[in-house]
């Protein structure tokens, strides 16, 4: 299994990183790639140096599913890059694609990936997709697209990852080793 994350310039670093560690602990292999760079700062000074960057992936490949961590500016990077676009509308038709906190409104949904779909996003960030009757709830899936609220449902947007790729079990075997407690 492989899934492909998306850094952009001024990502929110918990909603990349924990799903990120997440997949990993299921041991599903994570691919990071930044948008213009290898190199990819956060909304919050943190730079982290991503496997490959998005001119480097292979156009063709499908993957098991891509993610759009959100952040501002990050989520506005997403969109205005031509190449995730591209990929995010192609592996829409036979993957799981997922989005956290400003993306869903202002990347998945220009696209139309929400069109008659249910979804959440961050407060606020409904104006990017006015269309969209987000719902507000912390995560959301629907068929193939699973949405999150903000950071603070980072986790367990990578929790229903895992569950969507592997299964429950191998969720709940990763939310007892990280000894995860819902509120």
């Amino acid at each position: 299994m492989k899934v492909l994350v998306f850094l952009a310039e001024g990502f929110e670093e918990a909603e990349a990183l924990c799903p990120v560690d997440v997949l990993r602990r299921a041991g599903i292999d994570v691919v990071l790639a930044g948008v213009h760079a290898i190199d990819v700062t956060s909304s919050h000074g943190v730079t982290v140096h991503a496997d490959t960057t998005v001119a480097e992936l292979d156009r063709n490949e499908m993957w098991d599913a891509v993610f759009c961590p959100g952040g501002m500016p990050g989520a506005v990077n997403l969109s205005q890059s031509w190449e995730v676009n591209e990929i995010l509308v192609r592996c829409a038709q036979n993957s799981i694609v997922a989005a956290i906190c400003a993306s869903p409104a202002a990347v998945l949904a220009p696209l139309g990936l929400l069109d008659g779909k249910e979804a959440t996003c961050f407060p606020g960030c409904e104006s990017y997709a006015p269309t969209v009757p987000f719902n507000g709830r912390g995560i959301v899936q629907d068929g193939n697209i699973l949405t999150g609220k903000s950071a603070g449902w980072a986790f367990d947007l990578g929790l229903k990852l895992v569950e969507m790729l592997k299964g429950k079990a191998e969720a709940d075997k990763v939310k007892a080793s990280i000894y995860y407690k819902e509120a």
